[in-house]
């Protein structure tokens, strides 16, 4: 039978904290521990004080491998290289791992590609659930819609967030360009790098805003020449992730290996993201 506890990458951060709070209060989830960067400030403090809970007699370690041997599922908000460490820790171990990192090169998607023939993978762009109903619904407009609408995609988080545009705002990017049947990376304006300037027909143009405390909010515009055509969604608190995270992590337990997406997890459908 497999293990059904949990284990936190990145325990102290924002995410971590939120995850560990998560499967604390989740009917059915057992926390396995968490771990911190080697000489990370948050070693040896509890868990549950850290949570903004009660104590619950957890240290945050300073490495994966103690608790991935309690674990049966690994979730992971850190950054794409330490994410690729962990998936070969994890790997190691026969641990399922949920990948809510984002940012991550070519190269990093390739050894987590790889990685996941040993065990199963959940790695998205966004663990809500209304984001991937969102990229669903995106996906399905682009579709019926054609390039006679341009798309435009606006991408707004705090001012901490390092990757721009953000994990879910090329997540929304390539359900649209697969439902048009083009390659995002040849039809992309206003990416880093990307051609800028006027767009062409059937482009998809990003817009990025970072400030404050924004927590996340994405909205994809279809705009014809007698309409516009808006689809929105606006994540108010992190727990909306933390919740998506540990639903994935459940599920993954006990699955073959593979590179699962939300989508997988929520039914729906085989598009990954």
């Amino acid at each position: 039978m497999p293990k059904t506890s949990i284990l936190v990458a990145g325990a102290g951060g924002r995410m971590g904290r939120a995850v560990v709070a998560e499967i604390l209060r989740k009917p059915g989830a057992t926390l396995a521990g968490g771990f911190e960067r080697p000489g990370g400030p948050d070693i040896g403090k509890d868990i549950g004080i850290l949570a903004g809970l009660d104590a619950i007699g957890l240290e945050v370690e300073e490495a994966a491998a103690s608790g991935l041997k309690r674990a049966g599922a690994l979730i992971d908000f850190t950054a794409p290289r330490v994410s690729v460490a962990n998936a070969m820790a994890a790997a190691e171990t026969g641990v399922a791992h949920i990948i809510g990192t984002t940012g991550f090169s070519s190269a990093d998607d390739a050894e987590i590609a790889a990685l996941s023939r040993k065990i199963p993978i959940v790695k998205s762009g966004n663990m809500s659930l209304g984001v991937n109903l969102l990229t669903a619904l995106v996906e399905e407009a682009a579709k019926i819609l054609g390039d006679d609408y341009d798309i435009e995609i606006f991408d707004a988080h705090h001012r901490n967030k390092v990757d721009a545009p953000s994990g879910t705002a090329l997540m929304l990017g390539r359900a649209a360009a697969r439902a048009r049947g083009i390659n995002l990376d040849e039809n992309a304006a206003g990416l880093d790098g990307a051609r800028d300037g006027a767009r062409k027909k059937g482009d998809i143009g990003f817009a990025v805003a970072r400030g404050g405390g924004i927590v996340g909010e994405h909205h994809v515009s279809f705009a014809g020449a007698e309409e516009i055509i808006t689809l929105s969604h606006k994540a108010i608190d992190r727990a909306l992730f933390a919740s998506g995270a540990v639903a994935a992590a459940k599920w993954a337990i006990g699955k073959p290996p593979g590179l699962y997406s939300m989508r997988d997890v929520l039914g729906l459908g085989d598009p990954t993201a």
